[in-house]
């Protein structure tokens, strides 16, 4: 087999092997991925393509690594090429793996050599938001608190990961303990908007989107607890998958409210996002919010049709303050979608008001705590120094409700999240999925975030996003990409159903993917591009 193999960003391309052969040499592969994974991975062939090396989608990418187009190495060198001249602009991450994750790949390199694949993610470069544990690698959760935390083991996601053949790229720039939702409170600095740099990415998982969208990986794993996943995903223009809570462990990441923290996968396509959560998705014993499933192919799942699909509009209160540029986007959308399901109307979806408790007075607040008295409150950016201060204050002060009260409290407000997540389903009874705005307006900048952050309203409310109330009732939601205002800023589609229904989720995502071109577009990078300067106000 001859191969050429040119710089990256430049394209490859392999001669002298047909389908048929490869097909044939593909028998002798390790028995540690099925024939079937292996079939579908390598479902098309490759042959005349001239995609470069860097941004290709996982699945493209996992073909090139299973026909020896390209190495891992070579792949993992290209990436950090890349990194190094567009990370000092966008500032998506905290710590980058260089050695370790050559050495990975060089190993992983050596087994493919030998006809052993792990899986589709053999020697695919993925990147952590930096609150997922990496064994001798430090996790900060972007917090000065944290600096030189260096974890003795992996979270159950990383060894998962690990053991799939994905080689950790690097620990994504992230909001300060995942306490907010612009990613621009962060001790590292504030991450940047790569489609406007001197907008937010959002938060709180805003470095591993940027990541993505700006090819300075294959993809990447975030954290959700009230939007983190889906909120980057629709301000950056790229996917990001919400599981079913419990389907993907949660041990190991630095939680914020345990009860809501979710994991999910964050890629350039819906595929993508079905094949990272074919490795991510399963029981742990030892995580106590984990919750046994059959396992699903969801890569095959996702091609289910979607013609049968009754699909509701959720408006009261979702499409309540959009902005023009996204509620221009959010209606051209649901025009696509309803050409190609069985019907679209409005419909409406239970209240979650009440359960503000379940973070403010206890789990949240728990954390907050034990993290205060380990730095002795020192090391915290402004705003979140408020925030535990104001935690702290709550669940000390007896005077206006005693802490036997606060206990109860919480534990009725447990109550009634887990009776609500029992009962959730029951809202699907004529429809099947619900589309909506992921966010109700479009970017704000990096200093007005900044502004809101370091001198808030007394009782603003966050009108902003509609991702929270998907947290509490745990079920899975995905944001894709669906426009752009005009000022050229990412909008993004929200699609929900019942519990473990990611199937079929990700199925009607993938049909209005494959219906438009958004997630085909990049944003405009240059190396010699500049970025605006922080302002904070006096």
């Amino acid at each position: 087999m001859k191969l050429t193999r040119q710089n990256a960003g430049e394209s490859i391309s392999m001669t002298g092997m047909n389908r048929r052969n490869f097909l044939q040499k593909s028998i002798a592969l390790s028995a540690v991925i099925s024939m079937g994974d292996l079939q579908r991975v390598l479902a098309q062939t490759t042959e005349g393509t001239s995609d470069p090396l860097v941004g290709l989608t996982l699945i493209e990418t996992s073909r090139r690594i299973h026909f020896h187009q390209v190495t891992s190495v070579e792949l993992v060198q290209a990436y950090l090429d890349r990194i190094k001249i567009y990370n000092p602009k966008l500032n998506c991450f905290i710590t980058v793996m260089h050695a370790d994750a050559l050495a990975q790949a060089a190993l992983l390199d050596q087994e493919a050599k030998a006809g052993k694949f792990r899986s589709p993610l053999h020697g695919i470069p993925i990147v952590l938001k930096d609150n997922i544990d990496t064994a001798g690698t430090r996790t900060t959760a972007a917090s000065q608190v944290f600096d030189d935390r260096v974890p003795t083991e992996d979270a159950f996601v990383t060894t998962k990961l690990k053991n799939a053949g994905a080689v950790i790229l690097g620990k994504a720039n992230m909001h300060e303990f995942a306490m907010g939702h612009t990613s621009a409170t962060t001790y590292f600095g504030p991450v940047r908007n790569p489609w406007a740099p001197a907008h937010t990415a959002a938060g709180s998982s805003g470095g591993s989107a940027v990541a993505v969208v700006s090819d300075l990986c294959v993809a990447a794993l975030g954290t959700d607890t009230g939007g983190s996943v889906r909120m980057p995903a629709a301000y950056c223009s790229m996917v990001g998958l919400k599981p079913t809570y419990g389907l993907v462990s949660i041990r190991g990441i630095i939680p914020l409210t345990y009860s809501l923290d979710h994991c999910g996968p964050m890629t350039k396509t819906v595929e993508d996002a079905a094949l990272l959560l074919n490795t991510m998705a399963g029981y742990d014993k030892l995580d106590v919010g984990s919750r046994e499933h059959p396992a699903e192919d969801y890569t095959q799942s996702m091609k289910h049709p979607v013609s049968k699909i009754r699909l509701g509009i959720p408006r009261a209160p979702f499409f309540d303050f959009l902005d023009e540029g996204t509620s221009t986007c959010i209606e051209a959308a649901i025009e696509v979608l309803s050409k190609i399901v069985a019907s679209v109307k409005d419909v409406y979806m239970p209240s979650t008001e009440g359960f503000n408790s379940i973070s403010l007075a206890g789990e949240g607040d728990v954390l907050q705590l034990e993290l205060d008295r380990k730095s002795h409150g020192a090391g915290y950016s402004i705003d979140i120094k408020r925030s535990i201060e104001t935690g702290i204050k709550g669940m000390n002060d007896v005077s206006d409700q005693p802490c036997t009260e606060k206990v109860v409290n919480y534990i009725e407000s447990n109550w009634s999240l887990i009776k609500t997540r029992r009962t959730i389903d029951d809202a699907f009874i004529d429809f099947d999925l619900i589309a909506l705005p992921t966010m109700r307006v479009v970017a704000p900048t990096i200093n007005e975030a900044i502004d809101k952050a370091e001198n808030p309203k007394p009782h603003e409310p966050m009108v902003d996003s509609n991702c929270r109330p998907f947290d509490v009732w745990g079920i899975p939601a995905i944001s894709v990409p669906c426009g752009f205002s005009k000022d050229g800023l990412p909008v993004g589609l929200m699609i929900a159903g019942p519990n473990f229904s990611e199937g079929k989720v990700l199925a009607l995502g993938h049909a209005y993917e494959q219906a438009t071109q958004w997630h085909l577009r990049k944003p405009p990078l240059t190396p010699e591009m500049t970025v605006p300067p922080i302002v904070r106000k006096s």
